[in-house]
C-alpha cells in the first residue's frame, strides 16, 4: 500500500489514542473495588419498635441512633461480616430477593452498620442462630426492614453490596475522657464511612496515632489540654482527610466539633 493511503488509517489511530487514552495509575486505583459494587447474598431479620436495643448504645459506640443523624436506616451485622467493629460506619445497599409471596418489587434500602449481632451458639445456624458464623445477617428496625419485604417475612433472603456514604454537613467528632485519657467517638463518615486510622494533633505536640477503643471510638493518652486540636482521619478505602483546628484551645470534655468532609 502507498504511504499516502496510509495516511488516513494512521491519522485515525492517531484519534482514537488521543481521545481514548490508557487509564493511568491514579485512575486505576481511584475506582471502587469489586466488593463495594458487587450483589453479594445475605439474609434479613427485624426488631420491632418495642424493643429499643438497637437504637440506643450498641457495639459501635455511636450512643443515641436519631440523635447522630442515622434514624431508623441502621443495622447490626453478624460476626462473619461485623470485623471486630472496624466496619462501624459503613454503608450498605440491601434489597429483598428470591421470595415473590414477602418481596416488595423493585425497592432497596441504605443502611449504615451501627451494631453487632451476636452469635447464639446455643442454636443451629439455620435455626435461631441466625447471626452465628459464618452465616452473613442484617438485623434491622422494623421501619427500615418493612421498605424491602413485608414484616411477617422474618428471616428474609437478600442481597447486599457497599456503596458510599452520602452524609450531610462535616465529619462529628465527640471529645470525651479525663485527665491525659482522651476518647474522640468519630461518626457522620462520609465516603467509605468506616474508619481504620485516626491522630490527634495539639499546636504544641506532632500528629499522635490513636487506639481504637471500640467500634469508632478512639484514644489516646496524652496531655492536649489548652491547645486547639487536629484530627486526621483514615477510611477503608485508604482515602485520608486532615481537619486542622476543629477543637478550639479551651475545648472540654464532652464537647462536639465538626470538621471536614470526604469527597463522594
Amino acid at each position: 500500500m502507498p504511504y499516502t493511503a496510509m495516511l488516513p488509517t494512521l491519522l485515525l489511530l492517531l484519534l482514537l489514542l488521543l481521545f481514548n487514552p490508557r487509564p493511568s495509575t491514579s485512575d486505576r486505583s481511584s475506582s471502587s473495588p469489586s466488593s463495594l459494587s458487587e450483589w453479594r447474598p445475605a439474609r434479613a431479620t427485624y426488631y420491632a419498635a418495642s424493643d429499643p436495643r438497637d437504637a440506643i448504645a450498641g457495639a459501635c459506640g455511636y450512643g443515641d441512633l436519631v440523635k447522630r443523624g442515622f434514624g431508623m436506616a441502621t443495622a447490626g451485622l453478624s460476626t462473619a461480616m461485623f470485623e471486630r467493629g472496624q466496619i462501624c460506619g459503613a454503608c450498605f445497599q440491601l434489597r429483598c430477593v428470591d421470595d415473590v409471596r414477602w418481596c416488595i418489587p423493585g425497592t432497596s434500602i441504605v443502611v449504615t452498620a451501627t451494631n453487632f449481632c451476636a452469635p447464639n451458639y446455643g442454636l443451629a445456624g439455620d435455626g435461631g442462630g441466625h447471626c452465628n458464623p459464618p452465616n452473613k445477617h442484617f438485623v434491622l428496625p422494623i421501619e427500615a426492614f418493612e421498605k424491602i419485604a413485608i414484616w411477617k417475612a422474618s428471616n428474609m433472603p437478600v442481597q447486599y453490596r457497599r456503596i458510599k456514604c452520602i452524609r450531610e454537613g462535616g465529619i462529628r467528632f465527640i471529645i470525651d475522657g479525663s485527665g491525659y485519657f482522651i476518647s474522640v467517638l468519630i461518626s457522620n463518615v462520609g465516603g467509605a464511612g468506616d474508619v481504620v486510622a485516626m491522630k490527634v494533633k495539639g499546636s504544641r505536640t506532632g500528629w499522635l496515632p490513636m487506639g481504637r477503643n471500640w467500634g469508632q471510638t478512639w484514644h489516646i493518652n496524652a496531655d492536649l489540654k489548652n491547645q486547639p486540636l487536629s484530627f486526621e482521619v483514615t477510611t477503608s478505602d485508604g482515602v485520608t482527610l486532615t481537619s486542622f483546628n476543629v477543637a478550639p484551645k479551651d475545648w472540654n470534655f464532652g464537647q462536639s466539633f465538626i470538621g471536614k468532609q470526604f469527597e463522594y
